[in-house]
């Protein structure tokens, strides 16, 4: 019986790996044979979730390939964020998440601002608006899963959030690995600050950083956006709670709800890693084995990340998009643009300044 039931995800995996090689292939074909680099400059990441997006929306997927889909979604792409930690080392980590938290506080109290205000002018459900704005302050679809049971949210507005963050989140997820390297003049601390902040989803993140090592040589970079953002996960502890007390103040409570239950448990296998990767150096540091080991995790973390992409691309509906309306259309939009724009501003005036 455990066999079976495990059995039915290899389908959609394999299709997922399929997409990568595909994905792989064309960047080769494209960066490499046409335009005469010897590394292509162009993401394989960033074609693999534009794939999946294409077939996705163009072909039906069987039924047979989506339980396998969803398990690459949520699983594998934690396991390639865990893979990730292979690349940093204790300080890093410690030193990052210093610089991140006040950058998150601040962009999380502007959007809930703004998000409040935007309630009253467009009469949008306050419950759609919270969801939108957790959803783009914290961890995206995550988030508005853990956050709707508390302010009992209904399936419609679940599913509009949802496939709003979708959105904006590939949208900001394909553009501003490129927007960034113009406008930070290619610093890599400041690139990943922004793209671990201003992104939605945990993949969509862990996609920009790729996107944007794979465009600008920049491995640093996808370190620190990938801190930033699992830093950034773990304030859901913090904020059910909070929307929780907001939407249900005045009333009485029903249910209570487990904070162990949201908590990301795949930043500890992070952490893990860094820790391994700490320990093995000390040990191997001049072992030829252990820097073929680290080599071949890097190139699994990669592996899984963009395989998770395509998975991401093949589960978007265009037409579930299309019919969300254009109120929580504009809240979103929003939202994204006062992340990105706050984002901007406080590593503008005040990290700059104090790094």
């Amino acid at each position: 019986m455990l066999f079976k039931k495990y059995l039915v995800i290899i389908p959609g995996i394999i299709l997922a790996f399929v997409l990568y090689t595909l994905s792989q292939g064309f960047n080769n074909i494209i960066g490499i044979e046409l335009l005469g680099y010897s590394k292509s400059p162009i993401s394989t990441a960033m074609i693999a979730i534009l794939l999946g997006i294409f077939f996705g929306n163009l072909f039906k997927i069987r039924d047979s390939f989506k339980k396998g889909l969803d398990f690459t979604r949520e699983y594998i792409l934690k396991l390639g964020i865990i893979c990730l930690g292979i690349q940093l080392k204790p300080f890093e980590f410690l030193d990052f998440g210093k610089i991140s938290i006040p950058l998150i506080i601040v962009c999380i109290i502007s959007v809930l601002i703004v998000i409040k205000l935007l309630i009253k002018k467009l009469k949008i459900p306050t419950r759609m608006a919270y969801l939108i704005s957790i959803g783009s302050t914290v961890c995206g679809t995550t988030a508005i899963m853990a956050t709707a049971p508390v302010i009992k949210a209904n399936k419609s507005e679940v599913s509009y959030a949802i496939a709003n963050i979708t959105l904006f989140g590939i949208l900001s997820m394909l553009i501003y690995p490129y927007f960034a390297n113009f406008y930070f003049d290619g610093e890599p601390l400041f690139i990943g600050l922004f793209l671990g902040t201003s992104i939605h989803e945990t993949s969509q993140v862990a996609a920009a950083g790729l996107i944007y090592e794979q465009q600008f040589n920049s491995p640093e970079t996808l370190n620190i956006a990938t801190v930033t953002k699992l830093i950034r996960n773990t304030f859901l502890i913090v904020m059910i709670p909070l929307f929780a007390f907001l939407y249900n103040r005045g009333q009485v409570k029903e249910k209570n709800y487990s904070l162990l239950s949201i908590f990301p448990y795949f930043v500890l296998g992070f952490v893990g890693m860094i820790i391994f990767r700490n320990v093995g150096d000390e040990i191997y540091i001049s072992n030829p084995n252990w820097i073929e080991s680290i080599n071949i995790i890097k190139l699994f973390s990669k592996i899984f990340l963009t395989m998770a992409m395509a998975a991401i691309g093949l589960s978007t509906n265009l037409k579930d998009i299309k019919s969300m309306g254009y109120k929580p259309f504009l809240v979103g939009f929003i939202a994204m643009l006062t992340v990105g724009i706050v984002c901007i501003i406080t590593i503008e005036s005040y990290l700059k300044f104090f790094i």
